[in-house]
């Protein structure tokens, strides 16, 4: 008589596995050499070894004999006998085979004449839309009520989503929606359920089809909503409206509609999260000088004191003058960078202004540090 393996060997588990993983491991390996679809050499006597080894592993009783004495702790208890498929025999809860069956067959497979069905009668979500909307800046960081026009599935209005008129029940499946057939395997009898071709799986019929449906029970409509598009939408973001998608089936809840925003450029605002940038141009008497200037924020108009001696890229902090989020609550500040604009163009007066000037001792300090280094490299 050949020597039995070790039972975590054959599901590829450690001693230490959890029940989960020696399930998952069973369910993997069920599947791998189930006889009907296993093409590997001795499929059927792996099969029922990996059944045996998962007896005894996912019995906490077995397994702790086993652990303690190997398999002569749990003597003809193992894989003795399959008892109708009843779970008796098995040593397990014989529904985890009926799931691998399942995902195997696509059917419902019924142990010890109990049956499980996945007729098309159940109630089935409908699906997500999910639409492209562009907005200008001032309606994202703002807000606003937008109306958008869509085209989604809904139920048919003309027969109440039923696809016709006249109901009657199926003379085929007799109003169960499905269609039960034997399969024999070598594991014994299985009942399998499949859904009714000629009702769909709804158990009845109509004598009358809906001629705008077309006994779908559903059509294709054109809505225009209505939507509140929160302040501080950013680029990219997705806002869901529920319930809004297409209409579900056979009583099933409509899906989601999601909006993803992409934002159109400002002509002077550039946008970092709930931050804005402004670039401010000033004059040279102005940098020089300092002065007092009306700077545009997304609240009005402000007024900035610009020091003496601003160089281009300086920028100040207007804190709060961001961007709030209507969601979060948080609220951005604003920053105004500076560019000092030199003229292309001077009139006489005013070239001869420049001349005196370089003629004019300064505190260029940066500009005397470049020229020792120029004459230090001649």
């Amino acid at each position: 008589m050949a020597t039995k393996r070790d039972y975590y060997e054959v599901l590829g588990v450690s001693k230490s596995a959890t029940k989960d993983e020696i399930k998952s491991a069973f369910r993997k390996l069920a599947k791998k050499y189930h006889p009907d679809i296993s093409k590997e050499e001795n499929a059927e006597e792996k099969f029922k070894e990996v059944q045996e080894a998962y007896s005894v592993l996912s019995d906490d009783n077995k397994r702790r004999q086993y652990d303690q004495f190997g398999h002569a702790g749990v003597g003809g208890n193992a894989g003795s006998g399959f008892g109708g498929f009843n779970g008796a025999g098995f040593g397990f809860d014989a529904s985890d085979l009926g799931d691998i069956f399942d995902d195997l067959f696509g059917g419902g497979f019924g142990f010890g004449g109990s049956s499980r069905s996945r007729g098309g009668s159940r109630a089935r979500r409908g699906s997500d839309v999910l639409m492209q909307v562009e907005l200008t800046f001032e309606e994202a960081i703002y807000g606003c009520e937008k109306d958008f026009d869509l085209d989604v599935v809904t139920e048919c209005d003309k027969c109440d989503g039923k696809g016709g008129f006249g109901e009657e029940t199926c003379s085929r499946c007799h109003g169960s929606g499905t269609i039960t057939s034997e399969q024999r395997t070598i594991l014994g009898s299985f009942m399998t359920k499949t859904t009714c071709p000629e009702c769909n799986g709804k158990g009845k019929t109509y004598k009358e089809t809906c001629s705008k449906c077309r006994g779908k029970g559903q059509v294709k409509s054109h809505k225009t909503i209505t939507v509140n598009v929160p302040s501080g939408i950013d680029n990219g973001e997705r806002l869901r409206v529920p319930g809004r998608g297409h209409a579900g089936e056979n009583g099933g809840a409509s899906g989601d509609l999601y909006l993803e925003f992409h934002i159109k450029e400002h002509k002077y605002y550039e946008r970092d999260a709930l931050d804005i940038y402004l670039e401010v141009p000033i004059n040279m008497a102005e940098a020089v000088l300092g002065c007092k200037k009306e700077i545009p924020t997304i609240y009005g108009n402000v007024k900035l004191t610009i020091p003496g001696g601003t160089d281009s890229g300086d920028k100040q902090r207007l804190k709060g003058k961001g961007i709030k989020d209507s969601t979060s609550r948080r609220v951005g500040d604003m920053y105004v960078i500076f560019k000092v604009v030199t003229p292309k163009k001077l009139a006489r007066d005013q070239k001869k202004l420049f001349e005196s000037l370089a003629k004019t001792p300064l505190d260029d300090s940066e500009i005397d540090k470049f020229n020792k280094f120029t004459k230090k490299n001649d």
